[in-house]
C-alpha cells in the first residue's frame, strides 16, 4: 500500500510539473521603416486568449504552456503585417521588425454591398452589431492589474495583483452581474499617507455629521495613518477603482444598454465620427474613425465630484466584415469654462480622463484583452502666495511635486467558458479590495503572465521599492 500511494505522489508531481511546464517567448517590436518602437502591439498564440501587449518600448514577455509549442504566436498591430511563427521556432534573441499595410479605399468600395459611408453610420451598426458580437452567456477572465500612481518626479504608490472577474453577458446589467476579485498580489508599495490630507477632508465632510472641514486647517500631524488610509481607500474607490473601470460609463462597449450610457441611444448627441481610412489587422480590413465633440458635453456623472463639461476626443477601429470594434481610444477634455478653469487650477491638465480597450476575438465573440485607463488625482488645493506658511509646506505645493495621476492597466490572459467551473467560482467568495493582504506566492508569479514595465517604470519602482515599505507581505 505504501508503495502505491508513493507512486501515486510521482505521478501527480509529474502531472504538476508538466503542467506547469512554460514556453518563455520576450522580444522588441520595431516599426521597421522607422525603426521607433511599436506599443500596444499583441502577442498571442493563434486560437486562444494567451497573449499580452508590447510596453511602450515596443518589448513584450509572454509565458506559454509547452502543450501550445506547435501553435503560432501571431503578433500582430493594427496598420501592420503580421508576423506569425510556431511558438517553439520563436528566437528570443532577434528583434521583431513589422511592416507598414495600408488597405485601399477604391477597393473595398467596389463590392457590391450597401453599406455604411460615414462614420457615423458605420459606428451606429456597430453598435448595433454589439448584441451579436460581444459575449451574450456567462464568462470568467483571469488577468493581471498594475495601478500605480505618481506625480512628475515620482510613484507614489505601486500594486499590482491578479484579477478575476465575472460576466453575466452583455444583456444583464453589469452593477448586478459582473463581479471582481483580487486572487493574488505581487507588489504593493506606498508613499501616499504625507501626499492624502485632501483626501481625509472630502472623506470627512462627504460621512461625518459634524462641521464640514477646511484643508488648511487640517495638519499631517493630527492625524493617523489609520485615518488616512480610510480616507484614501475611501476616495480611490468612488474615483477611479476596480468597480468603477467595469461598472462605469467608461466600460463604454458592455455598459452601452445602461441608461445614460455614454455610448447609448443618444451617442450622436455626444459624439461625432468621421471615417478617416481603412487600415489592416492582422489580414483583417478595419476601419479607422475618429471621434470628436458634437451638440451636448459628455457627464459622467461620479457622486460628489464634478465630473461633467467635457467634449470627447480620440480613435474607433472598426472590423470591416462584421462591425465588430477592436480597439477604443478614447479621451476626455475638459470643455466647458467651469470644467477648464476646475482642471487647470486642480490637475494642471485639460485631459481628465484617458482611456485605451482592445478586444481579442475568441469563438466569434469579442472579448476584453486589455485595458489602460489614467486619470488626474486631486490631492490638494493649490498655494496662495499671500498665506504665511513655512518653506516646508510650500515645499508640499511644489508644481512638479503637487499634480498626481493615476494609471490603471489590466491585461487578461485567460477567457472560461465552461459553466461548472464558472458555478463553482461564483459559489466562492468575492473580494474586490486591492488593498487587502495577501501572502506573497512566488511559485503562482513564476508562470503567471503578466504586462511588461517600460524602463522609465522600472527605474521609478526600483526607487519606490527603496524608500517605500511593502504595504502587502
Amino acid at each position: 500500500m505504501k508503495y502505491i500511494k508513493n507512486g501515486l505522489a510521482v505521478t501527480i508531481l509529474l502531472l504538476s510539473f508538466g503542467a506547469a511546464a512554460q514556453i518563455e517567448v520576450k522580444n522588441r517590436i520595431l516599426d521597421f521603416s522607422m525603426l521607433a518602437p511599436i506599443e500596444s502591439a499583441s502577442i498571442y498564440v493563434k486560437n486562444t486568449t494567451i497573449g499580452t501587449v508590447s510596453n511602450s518600448d515596443g518589448k513584450f514577455i509572454l509565458q506559454i504552456p509547452q502543450e501550445f509549442a506547435k501553435d503560432t504566436l501571431v503578433i500582430s498591430s493594427i496598420g501592420y503585417k503580421s508576423y506569425k511563427i510556431p511558438v517553439i521556432e520563436f528566437d528570443n534573441s532577434l528583434d521583431i521588425y513589422l511592416e507598414e499595410d495600408v488597405a485601399s479605399l477604391d477597393e473595398i468600395i467596389l463590392i457590391a454591398e450597401i453599406r455604411p459611408k460615414t462614420g457615423n453610420d458605420i459606428v451606429l451598426k456597430a453598435i448595433e452589431k454589439l448584441a451579436i458580437n460581444l459575449p451574450d452567456s456567462a464568462y470568467i477572465q483571469k488577468g493581471f492589474l498594475r495601478h500605480k500612481e505618481r506625480n512628475k518626479v515620482e510613484f507614489k504608490w505601486l500594486i499590482e495583483s491578479a484579477i478575476t472577474v465575472y460576466d453575466s453577458g452583455f444583456a444583464a446589467n453589469s452593477s448586478d452581474y459582473l463581479k471582481i476579485n483580487v486572487d493574488q498580489v505581487r507588489k504593493s508599495y506606498d508613499l501616499r499617507d504625507i501626499d492624502s490630507i485632501f483626501n481625509y477632508v472630502a472623506y470627512n465632510n462627504q460621512n461625518a455629521k459634524r462641521s464640514r472641514l477646511k484643508v488648511k486647517d487640517v495638519k499631517r500631524s493630527q492625524l493617523s495613518t489609520a485615518q488616512l488610509e480610510k480616507a484614501i481607500k475611501w476616495n480611490d474607490t468612488r474615483v477611479n477603482g476596480l468597480q468603477n473601470i467595469f461598472q462605469g460609463k467608461l466600460n463604454l462597449l458592455r455598459n452601452s444598454i445602461d441608461a445614460k450610457a455614454l455610448f447609448g441611444e443618444d451617442i450622436l448627441e455626444k459624439h461625432h465620427f468621421d471615417l478617416d481610412t481603412i487600415l489592416v489587422d492582422n489580414d483583417r480590413k478595419i476601419y479607422k474613425i475618429k471621434i470628436s465633440e458634437s451638440t451636448k458635453l459628455v457627464d459622467l456623472e461620479t457622486k460628489g465630484i464634478f465630473n461633467a463639461g467635457y467634449e470627447a476626443k480620440g480613435w474607433l477601429y472598426v472590423y470591416y466584415d462584421n462591425y465588430a470594434i477592436k480597439k477604443i481610444e478614447y479621451e476626455l477634455v475638459a470643455a466647458s469654462q467651469a470644467q477648464k478653469v476646475r482642471s487647470k487650477r486642480l490637475f494642471d491638465t485639460q485631459v481628465n480622463h484617458k482611456l485605451v480597450m482592445t478586444y481579442i476575438e475568441y469563438q466569434d465573440k469579442m472579448y476584453p484583452n486589455y485595458i489602460y485607463y489614467e486619470t488626474p488625482k486631486l490631492v490638494n488645493v493649490g498655494f496662495k502666495t499671500d498665506q504665511k506658511v513655512s518653506d516646508e509646506e510650500k515645499e508640499r505645493y511644489n508644481k512638479e511635486e503637487r499634480y498626481y495621476y493615476t494609471v490603471q492597466e489590466i491585461l487578461f490572459s485567460e477567457i472560461i467558458l465552461d459553466k461548472d467551473v464558472i458555478k463553482m467560482k461564483l459559489d466562492g467568495e468575492w473580494d474586490m479590495d486591492i488593498f487587502s493582504s495577501k501572502p506573497y506566492d512566488k511559485a503562482f508569479w513564476k508562470n503567471y503572465n503578466v504586462l511588461l514595465e517600460s524602463e522609465e517604470d522600472e527605474k521609478l519602482i526600483q526607487d519606490l521599492s527603496k524608500r517605500a515599505s511593502l504595504f502587502i507581505d
